[in-house]
């Protein structure tokens, strides 16, 4: 429970005692104890809300000032609330002599550097009538909005995809305060969204008609409760570290297995070897555009002429929609899935995903390339302290890429992003030119890739194209599986329908895949990200490209074959063997939750 303090004897009639029990919070009246005493009785983690006992308005105004744990403390006129981050600030504005009234209390929180959240109201009601008439006033202008249905509309994201926005949201905040009355938590709605999308790919394994179109209807229906869930958090105001991070995570693992049920599909009907190319291409694709998303973001860049023709598009209408299309975001391409699903063979279902997501990360990265190229004469924006940190997390660098860094370099502009670029292209080389694919020469070129890696994050990653090495790290290693996985390199595992080193190299991509995007969420969550020791312990991006390749060298197809599953395996179980103590420690608890409403598209 929580606490709320009246600051004077309420109004005879006011619902405003009820409604704040319904919040959960135990009503607490003035009886001559001081403010300070009543804060030192209530436990630590407890929140506190201070309440004009005048307050007219909605229960949703209520809500938002005193029940959101995304903000230390937020008010609106006649209420505050404050969470236990707060808590310090408003003990030492009541040990200053502030008088117990909310709307000065907040000021002097936000004169003592806590941030006050002040929730846009839109058309609901917080007022503190002075007298009768304007109490009577702000009654009457309470019962003309629909609180409810405003609380409704705000549980959708203020920014959405065209596909969500016309066609799911609609429909799916009603599923979702379905689910609160019922007393569900948005976690457990992700949960059921997860198990939903792996239903799917089982349809979808089965190889026959009936099972495609299931799988594309069980599909279609993940996403439904996949918008519920952010609804529900919204709806009800039940945000954590841990649901943001979930929800994220799942969203990739739910895409991902449905690429292999389709595999797994097209194999029964002896097309497997090339679908699970395809299905390996397109997981590739998909998280490289999700981390170089991320770390363009990381990298806190961009502006100039590209960001203020992006500002003057957004204002034009119908192009708002039509650039939202174009990127691919999570409805439109589950959307694509399921209709290619149902309709067509999982060979065609992924090509088509292929080419739209190329063609999506064509748009996209030409535009976050034009917001980081240099202007005229100004040498582009550079990345702050901060930023360089977050991105060198993002690289995933283990030992050898330690050593090879070890001897500085000069901090030219666009070294980094030169020096990653030489390492990939001479990997990639090595593995599929005929001279040189499937001898010696290709683990001569991972070496020389380790070094270049090294090389590449010698300097503080401060350079305005720097948010390119980790997409380009992750498209090499993933790459290297790829082309060994497919025999494309000429290595020694060519009977790939047998020994089955496709399906084990989709699961090593997907247990890295794994790691970089709890890399990615974890922060991005406000939880602590995966200590650095795990990537050393899994040897860095470098040093399993170096392993995958002697493996393909020296192994016979089969033992191949199976040094990938082995390799994946334990992979994942050290990444998610950390993952889950870190969720169990009860670490994240007092983490700030992220409050970013802007709906990027996932």
């Amino acid at each position: 429970m929580s606490t709320a303090m009246l600051t004077g004897q309420p109004v005879a009639g006011s619902p405003l005692e009820e409604e704040l029990r319904r919040l959960g919070f135990t009503v607490r009246r003035p009886d001559g104890e001081p403010p300070l005493a009543v804060l030192a009785d209530l436990p630590a983690g407890e929140r506190v809300a201070v309440v004009d006992p005048r307050f007219v308005g909605h229960t949703h105004s209520l809500r938002l000032a005193l029940a959101d744990p995304r903000f230390p403390a937020a008010a609106v006129p006649g209420a505050l609330g404050v969470q236990p981050a707060g808590r310090p600030a408003l003990e030492r504005a009541l040990a200053a002599g502030c008088p117990l009234l909310p709307d000065r209390l907040a000021g002097r929180l936000a004169a003592d550097g806590t941030a006050v959240h002040r929730p846009p109201l839109g058309p609901l009601v917080a007022r503190v009538p002075e007298g009768g008439p304007e109490r009577a006033a702000a009654t009457a202008a309470v019962a003309a909005v629909d609180g409810e249905a405003v609380r409704l509309r705000s549980a959708v994201k203020a920014r959405d995809g065209f596909f969500t926005t016309f066609f799911v949201s609609p429909y799916s905040r009603h599923l979702a305060r379905w689910c609160s009355r019922r007393g569900l938590t948005p976690n457990q709605v992700t949960t059921a969204s997860l198990v939903v999308a792996l239903a799917a790919a089982g349809c979808a394994a089965t190889g026959t008609r009936p099972g495609y179109a299931a799988a594309a209807l069980l599909l279609l229906g993940s996403f439904v409760l996949d918008c519920a869930d952010g609804q529900l958090a919204r709806y009800d105001l039940a945000y954590s570290p841990l649901g943001g991070w979930l929800d994220a995570v799942f969203d990739r693992a739910k895409e991902y297995a449905f690429y292999a049920g389709l595999a797994l599909g097209a194999a029964r009907g002896g097309d497997g070897d090339q679908v699970w190319a395809l299905a390996l291409a397109a997981m590739i694709l998909q998280t490289c555009r999700h981390l170089l998303d991320s770390a363009f973001a990381a990298a806190a860049t961009g502006g100039g002429p590209a960001a203020a023709l992006s500002g003057r598009l957004d204002r034009a209408g119908w192009t708002v929609w039509a650039r939202r299309i174009v990127v691919l975001p999570i409805g439109e391409r589950w959307a694509l899935l399921a209709v290619l699903t149902a309709l067509t063979t999982p060979r065609v279902t992924l090509t088509v995903l292929l080419i739209a997501g190329g063609a999506a990360a064509g748009y996209t990265t030409a535009g976050r390339l034009l917001r980081s190229w240099p202007g005229r004469g100004s040498g582009g924006p550079a990345a702050p302290a901060a930023a360089a940190r977050r991105l060198a997390a993002l690289t995933d660098g283990g030992v050898l890429a330690a050593a090879a860094a070890r001897w500085p370099r000069p901090a030219a502009r666009y070294a980094a992003p030169l020096w990653a670029a030489a390492g990939t292209a001479l990997l990639t080389a090595a593995l599929l030119l005929p001279a040189t694919a499937g001898t010696w020469w290709t683990a001569l070129a991972a070496a020389g890739y380790a070094l270049c890696a090294g090389r590449a994050v010698a300097a503080p990653l401060t350079g305005p194209l720097d948010w390119l090495l980790p997409p380009m790290f992750r498209a090499a290693e993933y790459g290297t599986v790829l082309i060994l996985a497919s025999g494309a390199g000429n290595g020694p595992q060519t009977d790939i329908a047998m020994n089955g080193t496709l399906p084990a190299g989709f699961g090593l991509v997907a247990a890295c895949a794994y790691h970089h995007y709890d890399t990615v969420y974890r922060p991005r969550n406000d939880a602590a990200p995966p200590p650095a020791r795990l990537g050393w312990a899994s040897g860095g991006h470098e040093g399993r490209i170096l392993v995958v390749v002697l493996a393909a060298l020296c192994a016979s197809a089969t033992a191949f074959t199976v040094t990938l599953a082995l390799l994946a395996g334990a992979l994942a179980a050290l990444w998610l063997t950390g993952s889950i103590r870190y969720w169990s420690s009860g670490r994240p608890g007092g983490a700030r939750l992220a409050h970013d409403e802007s709906g990027e598209p996932a």
